[in-house]
């Protein structure tokens, strides 16, 4: 099988070990109509780590911390490489915090937060299969049932 590769970028961000399923979910997270800069994505990909993964490289472009806490909820395997002068100068292996601040939408019509503008707090109870609780109605949500924050 010929061998295809994603073009290398200047200065930006890799984001590798995605599950292929979650990469488009993470496309969107990070809002690419805001980008002036190419987003090369690749799909399908074999890996020893995860079986099938996805990659995103964002050409001139690094991520907030909530962005990384946002990959981290779909993606708990994946790492985030900064890339200066085409090396990758730091690679950093997302993690969970233990809360989740302004990061998820509760989706409970009955929560507070459905009602006033109050800041999202949730409890992460378990990072896979992944669990978090809202802080304010208690509602506990699996990783398909979380709606996470575009901005």
């Amino acid at each position: 099988m010929k061998e295809r590769r994603i073009p290398a970028i200047k200065d930006g961000t890799v984001i590798d070990h995605i599950p292929s399923r979650d990469t488009f979910r993470i496309i969107r997270i990070l809002n690419p109509q805001e980008f002036k800069y190419p987003i090369n994505l690749a799909l399908n990909l074999d890996s020893k780590k995860i079986g099938s993964k996805g990659v995103i490289k964002i050409d001139s472009r690094f991520l907030t911390q909530s962005e990384v806490n946002k990959i981290a909820i779909l993606a708990p395997n994946a790492t985030v490489s900064i890339i200066k002068n085409y090396k990758a100068i730091e690679k950093i292996q997302v993690k969970l915090p233990e809360e989740l601040v302004g990061v998820l939408n509760c989706t409970n019509p009955v929560c507070i937060t459905s009602k006033e503008i109050v800041i999202s707090k949730f409890k992460v109870l378990r990072e896979e299969p992944l669990e978090v609780k809202c802080h304010y109605c208690e509602r506990v949500y699996g990783k398909d049932e979380v709606e996470i924050k575009r901005k």
